[in-house]
C-alpha cells in the first residue's frame, strides 16, 4: 500500500508511506489517495480529514519522476496525467467535508498540488513548499489554478515562474500556511484542529466550506443563492434544532450528522 489510512472518533488520516521516495506520488499514490478522500466523503462516521507524511523528510516531493519515464503502461507518463476511472484530487474532485494538511517536510509540484487541495495547511518549522516543475519543462496545473486564489498574484507566480523553495515561515507570511509550529507538534496540532472541527455541527461545517469554496468563482447574487439553499436544508435538520436548544439549555450540543 502506497498510503497507511485510518479512521478514529470522525477523523480520518490518510499518510502518504513511500518514504524511501520523499513520499513521492506514483499512479498508485495517486489513486490511493483519492479513493481515501472518496470514502472520507462518503463515509458519515468520518467527519475530519488529515492528510501528512510518513517521516519527518517530506510531505510529498511530488510525482514520482522516476515511474513516470520508464516506459508505457501503469507507469507512463501518459498513463499518469490522464483521468482514470477513480477521480482524482487534483483533476475537479471535490468532497465538503473537511481537510487539513499537516505538512512535516518537502511539500513540492504533485505534493504542494495535494496540500492545496486541502482546506487548512498547517507546517513544521522544517518544510518547505514549491512548484519546480517548469525547471523540467513540466506544468504545474492544478496547484497553478488554486495558488493566485490563496494568496496574492505576484507571491503566487513568484513560485510558479521561478521554481523556486520557500521555507515554512515565508509560506506563514504569505498565506500559504495558517500556522507553523514544532515538527513534533504537527500531528497533535492537526489533530487538536480536527476535534475542534467535530465539536461543531457537521452539516453546517460542510454546508460552510461548500460556500466558501464555489463563492471564489460566482458573484455575490450567485453565492446569496447558494447560501439561501443551503440554509433552507441546514434548517430543517436535527442538528439545526440540537444548537439552539443546546445553547438555552447551556451545555454541550450533542450533533448527530443529521
Amino acid at each position: 500500500m502506497a498510503i497507511l489510512y485510518e479512521k478514529k472518533d470522525k477523523i480520518a488520516s490518510i499518510t502518504i508511506n513511500r518514504p524511501e521516495a520523499m513520499n513521492a506520488m506514483d499512479p498508485d499514490t495517486y489513486r490511493e489517495i483519492s479513493e481515501a478522500l472518496i470514502d472520507v466523503g462518503s463515509d458519515p462516521e468520518v467527519w475530519v480529514a488529515i492528510i501528512t507524511g510518513t517521516g519527518d523528510k517530506a510531505f510529498s516531493a511530488g510525482a514520482d519522476l522516476k515511474r513516470m519515464h520508464q516506459g508505457g503502461g501503469e507507469s507512463s507518463m501518459a498513463t499518469i496525467w490522464n483521468p482514470t476511472k477513480v477521480p482524482r484530487f487534483d483533476q475537479g474532485f471535490q468532497i465538503w467535508k473537511p481537510v487539513i494538511a499537516a505538512v512535516n517536510g518537502y511539500c513540492l509540484a504533485g505534493g504542494f498540488e495535494l496540500a492545496m487541495a486541502c482546506d487548512i495547511r498547517i507546517a513544521s518549522e522544517h518544510a518547505s513548499f514549491g512548484a519546480p516543475e517548469v525547471r523540467w519543462s513540466i506544468l504545474h496545473g492544478y496547484g497553478a489554478l488554486r495558488l493566485p486564489k490563496a494568496i496574492p498574484l505576484s507571491s503566487a507566480m513568484e513560485i510558479l515562474l521561478l521554481g523556486d523553495r520557500i521555507d515554512a515561515q515565508e509560506a506563514y507570511r504569505i498565506g500559504i500556511v495558517s500556522r507553523v509550529v514544532p515538527h513534533k507538534e504537527l500531528i497533535p496540532t492537526a489533530e487538536k484542529m480536527a476535534r475542534r472541527i467535530c465539536e461543531n455541527g457537521p452539516l453546517a461545517v460542510r454546508a460552510t466550506k461548500e460556500i466558501a469554496i464555489r463563492g471564489m468563482n460566482t458573484t455575490l447574487d450567485e453565492g446569496l443563492r447558494l447560501y439561501a439553499l443551503l440554509n433552507r436544508m441546514i434548517h430543517e435538520t436535527e442538528d439545526a434544532r440540537e444548537g439552539p436548544r443546546a445553547f438555552v439549555e447551556k451545555r454541550p450540543p450533542q450533533f448527530k450528522g443529521r
